[in-house]
């Protein structure tokens, strides 16, 4: 007898709302706090994840703070020490940048120099990448900063079962979990288990299985690159798509697997090319399966700019489809690279 697994269709906002409605259920040292997470219009926060949470928890559980995002982390990494389980919702993953001193020093640090004896349970969750016109500082990408701190997870979903399967694990865990969401995605709609559990982290998610060659992809980019694939087989070229999930940890294995069957590699994220965490993955690629290629690693990233506010320019700026087609071509047919190289 085949087993079913029963589904529904949600969006990624309402798949977050859900895990966070669950885990608040199930153990009241969960809250939640942020800027307007109790209430935006009736949304529950500008893109709806916290929506209605407070109705059910109260505003003890459920917390608007000023806007101060060095004040909200540092008060998530406190309340995280002394028992609480707090999610910490800053509105645009820009301004982590104002809140890097609470958890890069702090956070990341605490467990590891207390040897153990004090424990750091917060995730912080924001919103990362371009949207159409949020321009310069309201669209980055800025993963790759926390990829470089040791004592942080990162966590980056691509689908609504994702963003609830690894919510609920981000929540559980007793070290800081760093959850980027994309804004593009929030209204995205996927399949959902009714009954949707924990996924673990540092397993990778094969999205599409193929033979010639394996791209690696997260959050908007993993969908692109899905289209690419689609596009590509009907001239009988099959990807290998890849979804990491978690950078932090980052399930190599997966990867390496696919490229002993495909013996090309191209990595592609919403991040800058420059110190992104594509070209830590194609370092760790060189040293562990040069003998498996056949072709140079390409990455298809986004330019080393500061995001445009015009949207024709953001599109020029922000990988689209035809570039990771362009990009699998190359590493296929050894084709001009100069797409991909000598920008500044």
């Amino acid at each position: 007898m085949t087993s079913t697994v029963d589904t529904r269709t949600l969006t990624y906002s309402a798949a977050l709302n859900e895990a966070l409605r669950e885990e608040m259920r199930d153990d009241p040292t969960v809250m939640t706090m942020g800027m307007d997470v109790q209430r935006w219009g009736d949304g529950g926060g500008v893109f709806g994840v916290t929506k209605g949470l407070v109705d059910e928890f109260g505003p003890a559980r459920v917390r608007d703070t000023p806007i101060s995002e060095g004040g909200i982390v540092g008060l998530g990494v406190g309340a995280s020490m002394t028992g609480l389980r707090p999610v910490v919702e800053l509105m645009y993953a820009d301004f982590l940048t104002l809140a890097m001193e609470p958890l890069v020093n702090q956070a990341a640090k605490i467990r590891y120099m207390f040897g153990g004896q004090a424990r750091v349970p917060l995730v912080v969750r924001s919103n990362v990448g371009a949207s159409g016109g949020k321009a310069a500082q309201h669209s980055q990408s800025l993963e790759s900063w926390l990829v470089h701190t040791p004592g942080l997870k990162v966590v980056v979903p691509a689908t609504p079962a994702d963003a609830k399967g690894l919510l609920k694990t981000a929540i559980r865990d007793d070290n800081p979990v760093v959850f980027l969401e994309h804004k593009m995605l929030y209204f995205a709609k996927g399949l959902v288990p009714d009954d949707g559990g924990p996924i673990p982290f540092g397993q990778a998610r094969v999205a599409r299985e193929g033979h010639h060659v394996t791209v690696v992809a997260t959050h908007v980019m993993l969908h692109r690159a899905l289209e690419a694939a689609g596009e590509l087989a009907a001239e009988g070229i099959e990807l290998e798509v890849i979804d990491p999930r978690t950078l932090v940890p980052f399930d190599l294995d997966t990867v390496l697997r696919s490229i002993a069957k495909t013996t090309r590699l191209v990595v592609c994220h919403e991040a800058v090319e420059r110190g992104g965490w594509a070209g830590e993955l194609v370092s760790q690629v060189m040293e562990h399966a040069f003998d498996h290629l056949d072709a140079p690693v390409l990455r298809v990233c986004s330019r080393n700019l500061p995001m445009p506010y015009a949207d024709s320019l953001e599109q020029v700026v922000v990988p689209t489809k035809t570039d990771i087609t362009a990009a699998v071509r190359n590493v296929l047919s050894g084709s001009d690279l100069s797409r991909w190289t000598g920008e500044s």
